[in-house]
């Protein structure tokens, strides 16, 4: 198949494009948040309006700082250490899902403390939406042309400048994005222990990730680390998979079920 040749720009106003690529962004925190105000209605999902705007205001910003951060300490701190200037100019590109997920994970941190509720309460609630935000932002690098994946003599590989590639954002679209939500909000219908959500995601985001590793190809600056196959990607996937799997062992050993916390059902309207 010959890739379409996309136009990255959605939406062209005068002297402002805006880019399918932020757009996806916006979606997938649209989408996510309405998931999560139709969850609220249950009577077993102990939020309110304020909190999750709250919350969402904490996890937005631990995102952006994180994926930038992330990205140049990862993948290209030898650029940005010439040129720290460029640390703000976000709209040229360079952005860490593991980055991301660390600035998230930090910033529920905080949002814990100060709200004195369970941290893997908190991560339990939102894990099962940030696929959405994953698989919306692999079909922007496929709108956007980058992140292609190795020559391939697949049907479906797509053809670009003359070679056919595997189109490996939309494997990881399809595997970090559709399969992940769909299993892990089916989780949220049931009772489940604390921290099932969250191991699972590490889990399957860490395994997806290392696995589509194989067919992309790593990034030109730095190439492969080690072997001719082992990839930064997975690297940073590798300690994902190993807290997600301690994380279902302490499930498994001594499930806890999350309760109300305390002037919490008194405050939900």
């Amino acid at each position: 198949m010959t890739y379409p040749d996309l136009n990255p720009v959605a939406i062209e106003l005068g002297p402002i494009a805006i880019h399918w690529y932020g757009l996806m962004y916006v979606l997938g925190i649209a989408f996510a948040w309405w998931l999560l105000a139709r969850r609220m209605r249950r009577p077993d999902v102990h939020w309110n309006a304020d909190q999750l705007a709250d919350l969402a205001f904490h996890v937005v910003l631990g995102l952006i700082v994180g994926a930038r951060l992330g990205y140049i300490l990862f993948y290209d701190f030898a650029t940005f250490a010439e040129e720290p200037g460029r640390i703000l100019r976000v709209w040229e590109g360079g952005m860490s899902f593991h980055g991301g997920l660390a600035g998230v994970l930090a910033a529920v941190g905080v949002y814990a403390w100060r709200n004195k509720r369970h941290y893997f309460d908190i991560t339990d609630f939102i894990g099962p939406v940030v696929p959405i935000g994953l698989g919306l932002g692999r079909i922007g690098n496929f709108i956007n042309s980058e992140l292609w994946g190795k020559p391939t003599d697949a049907p479906w590989g797509m053809v670009v400048d003359g070679v056919s590639r595997h189109p490996s954002q939309l494997y990881q679209s399809f595997l970090e994005g559709l399969v992940m939500f769909v299993v892990l909000f089916w989780l949220t219908t049931r009772p489940r222990p604390r921290m099932l959500v969250t191991g699972l995601f590490m889990i399957m985001y860490g395994s997806f990730r290392f696995l589509v590793e194989f067919v992309r190809l790593p990034d030109a600056h730095i190439g492969y680390l080690a072997w001719d196959w082992l990839t930064m990607g997975q690297v940073l996937s590798v300690p994902m998979i190993l807290f997600g799997l301690v994380l279902l062992y302490l499930v498994w050993r001594n499930p806890v079920y999350p309760e109300a916390p305390e002037s919490q059902d008194s405050e939900k309207k």
